[in-house]
């Protein structure tokens, strides 16, 4: 029995799916991170006043009442933020199946961040039946703050050195 030694060329062909993978699965990871760095800042808006009730804790009350309610009180926070970190991981891997060139450029991230809200206000809420949320100048303000915030972590590199 012959046994054919692999070329480079095949082996590359074998780790190039791996390779289109990571970005993805690093720029979730990120957005998970993105997502806990806005609830750090929102504790901040909402302790302040600024921002009345944070919006993932809004769109979980009215598009899953009932099993929001069925939550214990004490844990409810715990799951708003559950809901927040894997939604971030979902925005963070969209992230990173933009090509390398334009998740590389120093602007993207915050670029990002504000589309994806935009993107969130503008087409995800009313799909999902969610009335118009209007805001004070403060809160806005916050809110756009918390979604460059955002961007950055998703953008940032996560080692030096390394590719995004």
């Amino acid at each position: 029995m012959t046994q054919t030694l692999e070329t480079p060329a095949d082996l590359d062909e074998e780790v190039r799916p791996a390779r289109r993978r990571k970005p993805v699965v690093r720029a979730a990871a990120r957005g998970a991170i993105a997502a806990m760095a806005m609830s750090g800042l929102r504790q901040f808006t909402t302790s302040l006043g600024l921002v009345p009730t944070t919006p993932p804790e809004w769109v979980i009350e009215r598009t899953a009442p009932r099993a929001f309610h069925r939550v214990p009180v004490e844990r409810r926070p715990a799951v708003v933020e559950i809901v927040h970190w894997l939604y971030g991981a979902g925005g963070g891997a969209a992230f990173g199946v933009l090509p390398r060139t334009l998740r590389q450029r120093r602007w993207a991230g915050p670029v990002y961040g504000v589309l994806a809200w935009a993107l969130f206000e503008g087409a995800l809420a009313p799909a999902l039946g969610l009335p118009h949320r209007r805001g004070s100048a403060a809160e806005r303000l916050a809110l756009l703050a918390d979604h460059v915030l955002y961007g950055v972590v998703v953008a940032a590199s996560p080692w030096p050195h390394q590719p995004r």
